[in-house]
């Protein structure tokens, strides 16, 4: 057997190194070895599997594995990412080694390692090469124990600016007191764009439209896990009707000399873009405003969607079922039945035009009712229309007709209206 191909290195910036080499010699090399390294000293921070090839990954979008403790005992959690749910196992190191070895670049083609001493990304492509980049430290490691402390993407104790220029941290990277919830709401958000990071282009600048932003804390957070985290040219666009909020908005980005960022005066119906939009964010967005911003967003062929809704009336007001009327009898009850309701016919009507959706849980119950998020990410576009969209269809129709409802604005604003037979 011929001996692996002398790699081909180079630097950039001093800072990164990279190297090809053939996919049947990438356990051989020594790169893996550093991983294997990382994993037997305790030097492992979090290690990401991510890009499926086809269908070997049953399912599961992407692995994280980190160090954890528990009772007493060093191991390893493996997380496995789907659409709706995430699941869990602990292995020892050298069976996490052996998965590892069984499951790159067969069934996963991008790796991203992260340890105390330095990151390494391996990512393969359809001709059997391994690109491999290396650089220095960009996470630092938390405690491994299952009662550790959260560990949040914008960490305390790090001053940040935009959070600085919001009021909710101090310029020496406490956290204040009575701005803590917003923190850990910025925080979840941002979680949710890091889970979906993998949908949005890999090159680039990478544009998004933020409907409703408000007082954009939201907005300033993206910017800052795009462009400061992940070292991504962007284009985000802020859109609010309120003229006061967008100058303010206008005053801390121009303050902060945030690049890629503008404020506009606008609403979602009259918002045009000259090119293509990748993510889509829609916050609070006013009962069927919500819809609009769907609609919106999928004449964009928007490739990630999040939409977190707000007050919802259209549903409760349609509402007919006897079988329910245990429920419906009780205003409270007939009302959160119809958001409940709306969310789900809005997740069904964005798998009907050939997204995956999920309906989740955006952050605790106690610190907001409108709790729920709305994730939808593009198929690709040899699944987009076909089985899955039909049955989503089925069930979409379905439901509506066993609740009772006639019409719906996300059928007018997403869906084709039903065929209307003129027999003059």
């Amino acid at each position: 057997m011929e001996g692996p191909s002398a790699p081909q290195a180079t630097r950039r910036g001093g800072q990164k190194q990279e190297q090809h080499i053939a996919v049947t010699d990438v356990f051989t090399q020594e790169w893996m070895g550093l991983v294997e390294e990382a994993v037997r000293t305790s030097k492992l921070i979090l290690l990401v599997l991510s890009k499926p090839v086809g269908s070997t990954a049953d399912g599961v979008r992407k692995l994280s594995v980190r160090p954890v403790t528990v009772s007493g005992k060093e191991l390893l959690q493996w997380t496995s990412h789907e659409d709706r749910r995430e699941s869990h196992e602990n292995l020892d190191s050298q069976a996490s080694l052996t998965r590892l070895r069984e499951i790159f670049p067969e069934r996963y083609r991008d790796l991203n390692a992260f340890t105390t001493e330095g990151d390494l990304t391996a990512r393969s492509n359809r001709k059997g090469r391994v690109r491999v980049t290396t650089g220095p430290p960009t996470k630092q490691p938390s405690s491994t124990a299952h009662n550790r402390q959260k560990q949040y993407l914008i960490p305390e104790g790090v001053p940040c600016p935009f959070l600085e220029a919001i009021g909710v941290m101090t310029p020496a990277g406490r956290v204040k007191a009575n701005r803590y919830n917003k923190f850990r709401q910025i925080n979840r958000f941002v979680e949710f764009i890091d889970n979906i990071y993998d949908a949005l282009p890999a090159e680039g600048a990478v544009r998004v439209v933020d409907f409703g932003c408000g007082k954009s804390y939201l907005t300033f957070a993206i910017h800052h896990y795009l462009q400061v985290i992940r070292k991504r040219d962007v284009q985000i666009t802020g859109l609010d009707r309120n003229p006061e909020v967008i100058r303010d908005c206008r005053e801390v980005a121009e303050r902060l000399d945030l690049e890629g960022l503008e404020f506009f005066e606008g609403d979602i119906v009259g918002h045009t873009t000259d090119g293509p939009v990748d993510l889509a964010v829609s916050l609070h967005a006013c009962d069927t405003a919500t819809d609009d911003a769907l609609a919106r967003a999928v004449q964009w062929e928007a490739s990630v969607i999040l939409s977190v809704p707000c007050c919802q009336h259209e549903v409760a007001d349609q509402l007919e079922c006897d079988e329910l009327s245990v429920m419906t009898r009780h205003g409270i009850l007939k009302e959160r039945l119809a958001a409940m309701a709306t969310d789900a016919l809005r997740a069904s009507a964005l798998e009907i035009v050939g997204y995956r959706a999920a309906v989740i849980e955006f952050i605790d119950m106690e610190h907001t009712p409108k709790n729920l998020l709305i994730r939808a990410v593009r198929r690709d576009e040899s699944e987009r229309l076909g089985e899955q969209s039909e049955a989503a269809r089925h069930e979409f129709d379905a439901f509506k007709q066993r609740l009772g409802i006639e019409r719906l604005a996300i059928e007018d604003a997403l869906l084709k209206p039903p065929r209307v037979h003129d027999d003059r």
